[in-house]
């Protein structure tokens, strides 16, 4: 017992414990209408898109959160408007704004030198530096998270799986629409400093798509993944301290590897059935 209790007496260890597991439960909630919508294409490019928003932040001697969620509420306007105006697809703009937005990113990091310490924190998370003004952000993003998807769970669940069927109820599905979209760029700015950003997709994205292999009711699913992603939040800060790996991207593999183990075990059970 002692050696998976040890590591989590350590002050540092303990508050990335906790942060992990507010930030597991706010991307299961926002994550698992991030699947049941299609978004995971735009979670993605809003954790890039962060990068311009941040890179400012740090060389104006600002803050980084600030910034990230500038430059994430700039990009989802950003979708929204080219959408709308150019009447293609949404992963036309997505995909641009994806490219725009990093290529600025980097423009702007490669312009101070002295910023590349402080990129490397922000791709891939400093999990073990998280402050206590860090936890408290994060309990409030988290808190706004739950009560958003609750006062949302109707338009939401109509949008999810029948825009139309939610237009014919008066549910508003455009308005729901940018709704789920702020909700996935709060959950992407609020766990960035948790697994940076080009692992916070993991942690979004990793336990809905399990927990959603082994369940079908949303709600069911948004408990399962919170679950789920609370319990590799400790694994891997567990595994990160006796293998001195880095606590985020560990945190992020195992979400990977946990879905497709659970995929291949599904499958292998179906078979058996079979």
């Amino acid at each position: 017992m002692e050696f998976l209790i040890a590591p989590f007496e350590v002050s540092f260890v303990a508050r990335a414990l906790i942060a992990g597991c507010l930030a597991a439960v706010l991307c299961a909630c926002v994550g698992t209408w991030v699947i049941l919508r299609g978004l995971a294409f735009f979670a993605h490019a809003l954790s890039h898109g962060m990068l311009p928003g941040v890179a400012i932040a740090a060389l104006l001697g600002g803050n980084l959160l600030l910034g990230a969620a500038a430059s994430a509420m700039a990009m989802a306007a950003g979708v929204v408007w080219v959408t709308k105006e150019s009447r293609l697809s949404q992963d036309v703009g997505i995909g641009l704004l994806f490219v725009g937005m990093l290529a600025l990113g980097v423009v702007l990091v490669s312009h101070s030198r002295s910023f590349a310490v402080d990129l490397t924190a922000f791709l891939f998370g400093d999990v073990l530096g998280v402050r206590r003004s860090d936890l408290a952000a994060l309990a409030v993003s988290t808190a706004l998270g739950i009560v958003a998807c609750l006062v949302l769970h109707r338009p939401f669940m109509a949008l999810s799986f029948d825009e139309r069927i939610a237009a014919t109820l008066r549910l508003r599905p455009r308005w729901a629409h940018l709704a789920m979209l702020a909700l996935t760029g709060l959950a992407t700015v609020a766990s960035f400093q948790i697994v940076g950003t080009l692992l916070v997709f993991g942690l979004l994205i990793g336990p809905p798509a399990t927990a959603a292999l082994m369940f079908s009711r949303v709600r069911t699913i948004m408990l399962a993944a919170a679950a789920l992603g609370a319990l590799l939040t400790y694994a891997g800060l567990l595994i990160s301290w006796y293998a001195e790996t880095a606590a985020g991207a560990t945190i992020a593999l195992l979400t990977v590897l946990v879905f497709f183990v659970t995929l291949l075990g599904k499958r292998c059970i179906i078979a058996l059935v079979r």
